[in-house]
């Protein structure tokens, strides 16, 4: 017999949560998403918090081959359907994930972690730590997050404030020492397009590769924006103290 736990009252909310209607996001790729993987050669990814399936349409429309999970079973029905509409059946991959409790086997070329925040008692550092330890050499963990500095009418003052920032989120992944490289560490504000229109809000971005194999320590890779070959190895950006103008638009 099951026993009734955190996890499954989760799934339930966020399986309420889609039922309220026939979409809860707009359906276009979150914008981060567009900005930071755009220029990424195509490969395999792992998105984590699938939703609707958004991101995972539009990666395979650039040639992906995408591992959606997500715990709401509504939801991923929906992506399914959408899916099988946008033609790119064969290039996605959905299943039904705790991800408190199990992760995605395999290495990826691309991990992309949406909105993932700790409700519901969601381990949501150790899961990010997770995330970071399933990217392939050469390949990149993108983290996007909810701002605390954002003006968000269904979260109080405590909730915003439990918010990550972006320098954070870094910290959390334990990133070893010199076989990573910080391409972007930063708090953005941007477009937003949601079932209701549109509007503006703040996001935080982390973004990190991977060294190849035999770069520990090295220079960065061809076109990743760090040290040349034979200099020293990229600082950690400082913390971002004003916001960026993005008029990217987007939601899942």
């Amino acid at each position: 017999m099951h026993e009734h736990t955190a996890a499954d009252d989760y799934a339930a909310s966020w399986d309420a949560r889609y039922s309220e209607s026939d979409r809860l996001w707009s359906g276009e790729p979150n914008a981060a998403l567009v900005r930071e993987a755009a220029d990424l050669a195509p490969g395999t990814a792992l998105d984590l918090g699938s939703g609707e399936g958004g991101d995972a349409i539009w990666l395979a429309r650039r040639g992906w081959r995408v591992t959606g999970v997500d715990i709401s079973r509504v939801a991923l029905e929906r992506a399914a359907a959408h899916v099988r509409e946008a033609g790119v059946a064969d290039s996605v991959e959905l299943r039904h994930c705790d991800l408190g409790a199990e992760f995605p086997e395999g290495r990826f070329d691309l991990v992309s972690a949406h909105f993932l925040h700790a409700h519901g008692g969601l381990p949501r550092e150790d899961i990010l730590r997770r995330a970071a330890a399933a990217v392939a050499p050469g390949g990149v963990l993108l983290v996007v997050g909810h701002s605390r500095n954002a003006s968000m009418g269904h979260l109080d003052h405590e909730q915003r404030m439990s918010l990550p920032t972006a320098e954070e989120d870094l910290a959390v992944l334990e990133l070893a020492e010199g076989r990573w490289e910080v391409l972007r560490c930063e708090e953005y504000e941007h477009t937003y397009t949601g079932a209701d229109g549109e509007s503006t809000r703040v996001d935080t971005v982390v973004k990190v590769r991977r060294r190849p194999r035999g770069a520990a320590g090295g220079g960065a890779p061809p076109g990743a924006g760090g040290a040349g070959r034979g200099g020293a190895p990229p600082r950690r950006p400082a913390p971002v103290r004003g916001r960026r103008l993005s008029r990217l638009r987007g939601r899942r």
